[in-house]
C-alpha cells in the first residue's frame, strides 16, 4: 500500500514527537538521583565569599544561584544580576561556583543553589559575615596620678560581630576585677563593647604598663591592643644604710640616706638629736652620704635623715652607739675576777654555816648525873646508895656534870 506524501510527512512529526517525550521521562528518571550539594561560609567583612554548588551526576542539567533576596545571580555561565563585586568562578555541568568581593553586612543571609530537574531540587548556603571590632581606645586616664587617688580607665571598642570580648592586663598579668558592657549599634547588626577598670593608684604601679586587649574572631589570633602607661607621684620613701654595724671609737663610719619618690627628692638633710651636727669637720655631709671620722662617745645620739618633694616629706632615724675596743679585748678571755668573786662567796657562805651550828648546839647541852651525883660514893650497899640517893635530890644540881 503506497502511503500519500501528506501522511508520510506526518506520521515522521509523530514520531519524532513520541521520540523526544520518551527522552525526557528518561532524563527525569535519571535525574530522580541528583542533589546539589553545598556548604556554610563565613567571610571578614571586606572580605571575598566563595560560593559553590556540585552535583556528582548530571545529565546537562542546568544550576542557578540566588542572592536572600530570591534574586538570581547566575544561572550556569549568564549572569543575572548586575552587581561588580559578583563574579564566575567556574561553570560547568557537576558544579557551578561564584564569588562575592568586599563583602558587606548586608550581604548576610541564605543563599540558593537550584538544580532544574523535574521537580527542581535545591541546596542552601548560610553566608555569615564577621564585623571587625575597631581599635580600642583608653579614656579617662590624666597623668601625673597622685598616690592614693581612685582612677577608673574605660576600654571601648564598636563595629564587632558577634560582640567582641575586652581584657585587662598590667605588665603582662592579667586584671580580672573589671566591669564588661555590651551594647547593640543602631545598625543593629553591630556591637560596642565596653571594660572599665577601677583601682587606688599606689607607688608600685609607677611605670606600670595597662594593656587593653580586644579579642575576636575575625582578627586571625591577632589581638587588637591599646596601651597606658602609668605616672604615679608619692612622697619619698627614705632609708638609712650604716657602712659599720660595730662603730668603735677611732674609726670611721659611712651613713647614706638612699630616697625614693617621684618627683625625685632634693637633697637630703642630716641632723643629730635633733639638731644640726655638732662637728663639721668630722661630719662631712656629700650629697646623701655622712661620713663621720675619729669616732668618740660624744659621736653616740640619733642622726635623722630628711628628703621632701612637691608631694611631702618623710624622715628616717639611725641610733649610733660607738664601742670601747680596750673593753671588746678584755672579754675576749675568761673572766678571772668573776671566778675569784664566786670561790669567795662560797667559802664566807661555808664557815658561817659552820659557826652558825656550833652555837646551836651549844644552847641545847645535854646533862646526866653520876654515881657521885647521888650519893653513892658513901653508901655500904645498894639499898643504903638508892636512900642516899633518894634523899640528896635537892643537892644534885650541885653535882651534875656537862659535856658538849
Amino acid at each position: 500500500m503506497r502511503l500519500k506524501p501528506g501522511a508520510l510527512l506526518r506520521f515522521y512529526s509523530l514520531c519524532g514527537i513520541l521520540v523526544q517525550v520518551a527522552a525526557s521521562k528518561n532524563r527525569a528518571r535519571g535525574s530522580q538521583g541528583q542533589f546539589p550539594l553545598t556548604q556554610n561560609v563565613t567571610v571578614v567583612e571586606g572580605g571575598t565569599a566563595n560560593l559553590t554548588c556540585r552535583v556528582d551526576q548530571n545529565d546537562n542539567t542546568s544550576l542557578q544561584w540566588s542572592n536572600p533576596a530570591q534574586q538570581t545571580l547566575y544561572f550556569d555561565d549568564k549572569k543575572a544580576l548586575r552587581d561588580n563585586r559578583i563574579e564566575l568562578v567556574r561553570a560547568s555541568w557537576h558544579e557551578l561556583s561564584i564569588s562575592v568581593s568586599d563583602v558587606s553586612l548586608s550581604d548576610e543571609g541564605q543563599y540558593t543553589c537550584s538544580l532544574f530537574t523535574m521537580p527542581v531540587k535545591t541546596s542552601k548556603a548560610f553566608l555569615t559575615v564577621l564585623g571587625v571590632p575597631e581599635k580600642p581606645q583608653i579614656t579617662g586616664f590624666t597623668s601625673p596620678v597622685m598616690e592614693g587617688e581612685r582612677m577608673q580607665l574605660t576600654c571601648k571598642t564598636s563595629g564587632s560581630k558577634p560582640a567582641a570580648d575586652i581584657r585587662w592586663f598590667k605588665n603582662d598579668k592579667e586584671v580580672k576585677d573589671v566591669k564588661y558592657l555590651k551594647e547593640e549599634d543602631v545598625n543593629r547588626k553591630t556591637f560596642t563593647v565596653s571594660s572599665t577598670l577601677d583601682f587606688l593608684a599606689d607607688r608600685n604601679d609607677d611605670g606600670a604598663v595597662l594593656s587593653c586587649r580586644v579579642d575576636h574572631e575575625s582578627l586571625n589570633s591577632t589581638p587588637q591592643i591599646a596601651m597606658q602607661v602609668l605616672e604615679i607621684h608619692y612622697t619619698p620613701l627614705v632609708k638609712i644604710i650604716s657602712s659599720n654595724s660595730w662603730p668603735e671609737e677611732g674609726q670611721t663610719i659611712i651613713l647614706t640616706c638612699e630616697s625614693k619618690g617621684k618627683p625625685v627628692p632634693e637633697p637630703v638633710l642630716w641632723t643629730k638629736d635633733g639638731g644640726e651636727l655638732p662637728d663639721p669637720e668630722r661630719m662631712v655631709v656629700n650629697g646623701r652620704i655622712l661620713s663621720i671620722s675619729f669616732l668618740n662617745k660624744t659621736d653616740n645620739g640619733t642622726y635623722r635623715c630628711e628628703a621632701k618633694n612637691p608631694i611631702g616629706r618623710n624622715s628616717t632615724e639611725y641610733v649610733l652607739i660607738v664601742h670601747d675596743p680596750n673593753a671588746l679585748a678584755g672579754q675576749t678571755g675568761p673572766d678571772h675576777a668573776l671566778i675569784g668573786g664566786i670561790v669567795a662567796v662560797v667559802v664566807f657562805v661555808t664557815l658561817c654555816s659552820i659557826i652558825l651550828l656550833g652555837r646551836y648546839l651549844a644552847r641545847h647541852k645535854g646533862t646526866y648525873l653520876t654515881n657521885e651525883a647521888k650519893g653513892a660514893e658513901d653508901a655500904p650497899d645498894a639499898d643504903t646508895a638508892i636512900i642516899n640517893a633518894e634523899g640528896s635530890q635537892v643537892n644534885a644540881e650541885e653535882k651534875k656534870e656537862y659535856f658538849i
